[in-house]
């Protein structure tokens, strides 16, 4: 079995709920079954909590235990890991030793893709055959050399690793201000439409307001021209009633003038005969006259 493969075995006899991930108190409940003291697993469990969040998920487990060879402590537990499932297999206990002390009955195609599988190294390479050429030609030509070119392989990826971590908790981090920004921008958009909804509904009442104002004024405004037009419509009958009564007036005028031009014409034609009368009377005045005078001058005689 691969680095790997009892790695999660183990990961699963700590998650005994099955809730996917393991605590201080999951890996401390196994403290009597371990070769190991509390502070030990103490230590253990911070150095797997790559993210410090106080649990360790499959991913951060199997990544830290493939990372063995720089920590005693992982090492140690590790062993015990293959032993206890071993022992819950019914298998003899066969505890796995460090990188150093792999068998040399082991072929070495199985051993590089081990020692891969320690390091993580699938995650991060995609061509992994410049690493094995030379590694092969290391533990071929220089296996004294082989050890320090391990380790190196364990720092470069330890430090790859520490930097996806780092770009993961970067990318989380990014993710909350996002998320927090979507919030904040969420919250601003609802105030927004509660400012909007209050200006219109303000809008909508001051130009009801309005409306019922000018409506006001509009019914005062036809009110006074209805009664403008009562008393123009009371004028124009007082008007009418004048006119018929003018109307009436100027046919008994001419009545009456007709009647004045006949007594007129009677009064010229009296004033005529008067006048001839009193031209008959004065021409016997004027005889009587002078038949008094021829008297009185005869009487004289």
């Amino acid at each position: 079995l691969t680095v790997l493969g009892k790695a999660r075995e183990f990961f699963q006899i700590c998650d005994l709920e099955g809730k996917g991930f393991i605590t201080r108190q999951d890996m401390q409940r196994l403290h009597p079954e371990l070769p190991l003291s509390l502070e030990e697993l103490e230590k253990v469990f911070v150095t797997l909590d790559a993210d410090g969040n106080g649990s360790l998920t499959p991913k951060e487990f199997t990544t830290g235990f493939s990372e063995f060879g720089k920590h005693v402590s992982c090492i140690e537990l590790y062993s015990y890991s293959i032993l206890a499932t071993s022992q819950s297999e019914g298998e003899a206990a066969c505890p796995l030793k460090c990188k150093e002390t792999i068998s040399d009955d082991e072929d070495e195609e199985f051993q590089f893709s081990n020692l891969m599988d320690r390091l993580g190294a699938k995650k991060v390479l995609d061509d992994e055959s410049d690493v094995k050429q030379l590694w092969l030609q290391l533990r071929k030509d220089e296996p004294h050399l082989l050890s320090n070119f391990e380790e190196f392989l364990v720092r470069i990826f330890s430090q790859l690793q520490e930097a996806d971590n780092e770009k993961n908790e970067l990318e989380c981090a990014l993710k909350k201000k996002i998320a927090a920004y979507d919030e904040e921008i969420q919250h601003l958009y609802e105030e927004m439409e509660q400012q909007i909804k209050k200006e219109k509904e303000q809008f909508l009442l001051k130009d009801t307001e309005r409306f019922q104002s000018y409506s006001q004024e509009l019914e005062c405004k036809l009110l006074s021209k209805e009664q403008e037009l009562e008393q123009l419509v009371q004028k124009q009958k007082r008007l009418e009633q004048q006119c018929t009564e003018l109307l009436s007036g100027k046919e008994e005028t001419k009545v009456e003038n007709t009647k004045l031009k006949l007594t007129n014409q009677e009064l010229l034609r009296d004033l005529e005969r008067t006048s001839h009368e009193l031209s008959l009377a004065q021409q016997q005045l004027q005889v009587l006259q002078e038949e008094a005078s021829r008297l009185h001058e005869e009487k004289e005689v």
